[in-house]
């Protein structure tokens, strides 16, 4: 691999060797290395782009690194990846795609991830996206994220999204079962005229199921960000969405909560607050001995911790 695909695989993977256990790593629309284990196989789907990752049951503590990273101007990838997580499996699965443009041309990555837990498995899944170049054309990412959980399974997924990426619509669907659980938190910072949309769609099926959603955000100079959040309790559930935005200069952040109990013990709960900087934040770290600029940053950056 050359020094730029490298830096890349660092950036959304924190790669900067092997990696431990399992994993496929995608450029330019092509698989380059791949690596199984005992207990993880990864296949390549026939007839479309994509792999099958299968954990087996029982499987504990394994890692799966999946990355892409795109080098190539005016490519546009889309790639279909499916997990089949075994009962009582325990895995961390980290993805997430870099691209690096220095041309004129638009590039594209379309991740479409769909998670099937099985009975009591458990997934941690981290997810980072990253631009970069000095091109005009624009660094464009579009994740869909699917996830079908069964009875007493749990995904835990971190989305986080803090650079260079001019334009992404980040869609999210869970169908929950009996007693499961699904937690997603995403940090997005918008620069210049970037744009985020994020919309999550979640149906809380089984009695006992549970959803927290939260998102952090900061839209800065002329951006702009949208995030649209959807929940249904068809049962007994609880669900608890939180949408915090911090504007800068003429950024925007519009948010649009949407929350329907179709049962009378579905327990729903919707957050959002968006506005700029306090005032007292600034002068509180600036009489410490800070600039303007520095406590923003500071502020900023505990923000998106």
């Amino acid at each position: 691999m050359e020094n730029v695909d490298k830096e890349l695989l660092k950036e959304i993977a924190d790669m900067e060797e092997t990696p431990q256990g399992a994993y496929n790593i995608r450029k330019n629309g092509q698989g380059i290395e791949r690596k199984v284990t005992d207990n993880v196989n990864i296949v390549t789907k026939e007839g479309v782009s994509g792999i099958d990752i299968y954990v087996k049951e029982n499987t504990k503590f394994e890692f799966v690194h999946i990355p892409v990273i795109i080098t190539e101007s005016g490519l546009t990838d889309v790639v279909y990846n499916d997990f089949h997580i075994g009962e009582n499996a325990n895995v961390v699965i980290i993805a997430g795609c870099g691209i690096h443009n220095d041309h004129e041309k638009d590039s594209r990555h379309d991740g479409i991830h769909r998670f099937f837990l099985e009975k009591n498995s458990k997934v941690k899944y981290i997810e980072k996206h990253y631009g970069e170049g000095k091109g005009t054309g624009k660094r464009i990412l579009n994740p869909v994220t699917e996830v079908y959980l069964k009875e007493g399974s749990s995904l835990e997924m971190e989305s986080v999204q803090i650079k260079g990426v001019d334009s992404t619509i980040r869609v999210t669907k869970g169908e929950l079962e009996k007693d499961t659980n699904f937690v997603v938190t995403e940090k997005i910072m918008t620069h210049g005229n970037q744009y985020a949309e994020t919309e999550f769609d979640v149906n809380l099926n089984g009695e006992n199921s549970s959803t927290h959603l939260t998102s952090r955000s900061v839209a800065t100079e002329k951006s702009k960000q949208k995030f649209i959040s959807k929940v249904y309790g068809n049962t007994k559930c609880f669900a608890h969405v939180e949408c915090d935005a911090i504007i800068k200069d003429e950024g925007k952040v519009q948010a649009i909560p949407e929350i329907t109990a179709n049962d009378i013990d579905a327990n729903l709960i919707h957050e959002a607050a968006i506005g700029k900087i306090a005032g007292e934040q600034l002068i509180k770290l600036m009489t410490l001995g800070l600039s303007e600029k520095e406590a923003e940053e500071a502020i900023i950056n505990g923000f998106l911790k």
